[in-house]
């Protein structure tokens, strides 16, 4: 299974794509898609789009995980953040995949083992787990982090459905 990690962002928008077979998790790459354009709030959104569809059509994952949203005292800020979390949904659902959406703190405590972790907490885990990353920069390691959250939660779906099955048989 290959799975997509988005770190939604207006400005940088981390993006890492991760490789699950079994227990075994393998990076293939990561990037930041960087909004271009003037202050045109639809040319930036435009912009991470198609970068964002380039990073879809070049690694063909299977499904998707964002990061939620969380609201701030900054009215605007979060507004535009949901843009760009509108953005990291669309291109996703456009290629069909099914998206997971994790809470920040979920996200830390799959990778880190702690809810409150930091940037370089995330970082140093990310670099644990897979071995030899380069990383594009922090808001790639967090996109990391959430395609590994997303794999360790579908692997446990899946385990369910199969106990499920099992006990239903």
């Amino acid at each position: 299974m290959r799975v997509l990690g988005i770190d939604p962002g207006l400005r940088n928008m981390g993006w890492g794509i991760i490789e699950v077979a079994g227990s075994r998790i393998t990076h293939i790459a990561n990037g930041i898609c960087t909004s271009l354009g003037s202050d045109d709030l639809g040319t930036r959104l435009s912009s991470l789009h198609a970068q964002l569809t380039h990073v879809l059509n070049t690694y063909a994952p299977d499904t998707a995980a964002v990061e939620q949203t969380f609201v701030n005292k900054d009215g605007a800020g979060t507004l535009k953040l949901g843009q760009a979390r509108g953005i990291a949904m669309l291109v996703p659902a456009q290629a069909g995949l099914t998206i997971g959406e994790y809470y920040p703190n979920a996200i830390k405590k799959a990778v880190v083992g702690v809810g409150h972790a930091d940037k370089k907490q995330i970082d140093h885990m990310i670099r644990l787990q897979l071995p030899g990353v380069k990383l594009a920069g922090p808001d790639a390691a967090d996109a990391l982090a959430i395609a590994i959250c997303h794999a360790h939660h579908a692997q446990s779906a899946g385990r369910l459905s199969e106990a499920l099955a099992r006990a239903s048989a």
